[in-house]
């Protein structure tokens, strides 16, 4: 499990195809910036842009995990050298400053805007129909591996487009700075939202 609250922003620094096959994985190499790795071991878990992944091995400045084909078919920037958001999973110690996230993409969004506002920026991003159900006024969603809070959601005829307000620290610490409008991100509901929709459309058996 994550908050996403990014601990820092890291590196892909290089990619290795793990097969020569079309549907053959790679193995991602990554500088961890300022990600303190003193208690990560290999099998522990980071999130990479908000896709929770594997560490298979550790190096001077950084780690490597292994990414499925299926897993690059489902994300945004795994597939290119340069950086990502990072987050360690939690412990049971850590302080839960964003919401419950598990790095489990549910999909694919697309910036349709990205302005300075004042001395904040709007992001304006266009979900899928089958997440934006699961969007609402003042609710969180995880872009590229970040907690949000949504400012306005608007329903559309291709699906959905939700509004975001980020502050300059947001933008200081995060990728989120290099976004660009028709740029695809990761997007992860809220987790309860899920449970909620399950328990509410499940037929009740009980007599």
């Amino acid at each position: 499990m994550f908050t996403g609250i990014v601990a820092a922003i890291g590196k892909i620094t290089s990619i290795t195809p793990q097969g020569a096959q079309t549907d053959a994985g790679v193995r991602l190499t990554l500088d961890a910036g300022g990600l303190p790795l003193a208690d990560v071991a290999p099998g522990d878990s980071i999130a990479l842009n908000g896709a929770c992944m594997t560490v298979v091995a550790k190096t001077e400045t950084g780690f490597c995990v292994e990414v499925s084909r299926e897993s690059l078919n489902c994300t945004a920037g795994l597939d290119a050298l340069g950086e990502v958001n990072l987050e360690k999973a939690l412990t049971l110690a850590d302080r839960l400053g964003g919401h419950l996230v598990s790095g489990h993409v549910d999909g694919l969004g697309v910036v349709r805007k990205f302005e300075a506002i004042g001395e904040s920026h709007e992001l304006v991003i266009e979900a899928p129909r089958e997440i934006g159900k699961y969007l609402a006024y003042k609710g969180s969603i995880v872009v590229n591996g970040v907690s949000l809070t949504v400012n306005r959601v608007t329903d559309t005829d291709t699906g959905c487009e939700f509004s975001i307000n980020l502050i300059p620290h947001t933008i200081e610490v995060t990728t989120l700075k290099h976004l660009t409008v028709g740029a695809k991100v990761n997007l992860e509901v809220d987790l309860i939202a899920r449970y909620v929709e399950r328990m509410l459309t499940l037929p009740n058996t009980v007599e």
